[in-house]
């Protein structure tokens, strides 16, 4: 009784209900005047047409405009009003002045390291144009000076990075869409203790609606009372508005500013198979050591600015003040992030320049495959060119409805000669590229709507890296724990499935 009872007060439950309440309200508001007031409805459907004319005229995905402009049509007063409160927040428009302000405030202080993209230009102009792309589009540049290594798994990961926070010295910033209590967590938090405790500067940083379920109301005070400085990103409430939907989905781990650690790792005992979720949870995760961590530092330091509203003195915490002895080289290493507000799907454009440059083959982890019309052309002319593309999603969901609408995809790029594979040991949560034993990208960014335009991201880029070899590796050893899918188990879904996948289909955009 008491596990029930504490299931429907949970924080997730009251605000779902208030949410529910004001969509109800806008529901009946809006039945009202349609049977009541002829005339007042017909204002609302100028106003939906309005409403239509102006969602397609912002610079956004087009597949999201459509998302919004099927139900507006059909259903103009509740449409038209919930689009108008969702877009109309004055919270929401500080929120991303200022998160702007001061991206711009620290973009003086990266590194432009023109002598690297030369460097680039002259061994392949292609990856070149690519990396200069993102230096010009998320202000984050290319590194040498920089060693990688790739894990294949949440256990691997744990395991150094457990051993490089015991050896810190002088500070660790952790930042984590999902905390929760566990062996995982207690672990690391027994750690950050000891080092607050001998001077460190610790920060943690998590996503509230990531934590929603996972840690307990101002889970942050109980950080603070250790010596643990936290903040909090984007506190949910049960409001209506477009901001809910800007979350950091980032997973960012500094240590004394020349190790950093990223990928699809959140900090939960899943991630690490301590407990079984979904079966086998694999996730894949990046460690970088050197110049390029600077990059990483300051996405932390941005964010981190911005909820706590101070200014730090980021030259304090630059990987040359720590670094022990001189850095070595390993390939070309480029950290880049991606926010929301700033009209730049930068990690979608990563993605598709290593599908457009592939030659020989392009491999690819995400757990989740929902994708736009320019994404799904570029895998299908890949694999129309020739070039070996192969996809991985799990067999075992985590979200049944997204599973659905991600399985919706594979037959038109089976036809085109794309191979899907399903991890048949559980949840695949990797989020990787590989191409052409040169070129590759771990990070956070899956390839949903979600990932692509509405949360705060981050990856790192890879050009003749080491750590290419181990990633690879990790795809073929993958592919022989997978069920390929045929065109033949395509054609056998019944009518009612696929009726489904097409009406969960329309609202891919918001997914």
């Amino acid at each position: 009784m008491k596990r029930v009872l504490k299931v429907l007060f949970s924080r997730l439950i009251i605000m779902g209900l208030l949410m529910a309440v004001q969509i109800a309200i806008i529901i009946l508001l809006s039945t009202k005047l349609t049977r009541a007031y002829v005339y007042l409805y017909t204002i609302f459907q100028l106003l939906s047409l309005i409403v239509v004319f102006f969602i397609n005229s912002q610079r956004s995905n087009p597949s999201h405009k459509l998302a919004w402009t099927i139900p507006i049509l059909i259903f103009p007063v509740f449409g038209s009003v919930l689009y108008i409160l969702l877009r109309s927040s004055g919270s929401d428009k500080i929120f991303r002045r200022r998160v702007n302000d001061l991206y711009q405030k620290s973009v003086s202080l990266l590194d432009k390291n023109e002598h690297i993209l030369s460097e680039l230009n002259e061994e392949d102009k292609n990856i070149a144009n690519q990396s200069r792309y993102m230096s010009m589009a998320s202000s984050f540049p290319p590194y040498k000076n920089t060693t990688t290594r790739y894990f294949p798994s949440g256990e691997d990961f744990f395991l150094s990075f457990i051993e490089e926070l015991k050896k810190a010295q002088h500070f660790i910033f952790i930042e984590s869409f999902i905390i929760q209590n566990g062996l995982m967590w207690g672990t690391i938090l027994k750690i950050l203790e000891e080092k607050a405790k001998e001077g460190l500067d610790i920060r943690v940083m998590y996503d509230d609606a990531g934590c929603l379920t996972t840690l307990p109301y101002k889970y942050y005070r109980k950080l603070r009372e250790k010596g643990i400085q936290c903040q909090v990103f984007n506190p949910f409430t049960p409001l209506l508005g477009i901001r809910m939907n800007n979350r950091d989905h980032r997973k960012i781990f500094v240590i004394d500013g020349y190790i950093a650690y990223t990928g699809g790792i959140n900090l939960a005992d899943e991630y690490i198979n301590a407990r079984e979720k979904y079966g086998y949870w694999k996730d894949a995760a990046i460690l970088i050591k050197g110049e390029a961590v600077w990059n990483m530092t300051i996405m932390f330091l941005q964010l981190w600015d911005y909820i706590a509203r101070s200014e730090a003195d980021y030259n304090k915490y630059r990987p040359q003040n720590y670094q022990p002895g001189p850095m070595d080289s390993d390939g070309y290493v480029q950290p880049y992030g991606d926010s929301p507000i700033d009209n730049e799907p930068v990690g979608k454009n990563v993605y598709l320049n290593i599908m457009g440059r592939a030659r020989d083959y392009v491999y690819i982890f995400t757990p989740y495959l929902i994708l736009d019309y320019q994404t799904v052309t570029e895998l299908m002319m890949a694999a129309k060119s020739g070039v070996d593309v192969r996809i991985v999603t799990p067999h075992i969901p985590d979200k049944w409805y997204v599973f659905l609408v991600t399985q919706s995809y594979y037959p038109i790029l089976i036809e085109a000669g794309v191979r899907i594979y399903e991890y048949s040991p559980g949840f695949l949560h990797s989020k990787v590229f590989v191409c052409d034993d040169v070129l590759g990208t771990v990070g956070s960014i899956n390839l949903d709507y979600r990932s692509l335009y509405f949360q705060f991201e981050c990856g790192v880029w890879l050009y003749k890296a080491q750590c290419i070899k181990e990633i690879k590796q990790d795809f073929l050893d993958t592919f022989e724990q997978c069920h390929e899918i045929t065109l033949e188990e395509c054609r056998k879904i019944s009518v009612l499935k696929r009726i489904v996948r097409g009406f969960f289909r329309l609202f891919a955009p918001l997914m």
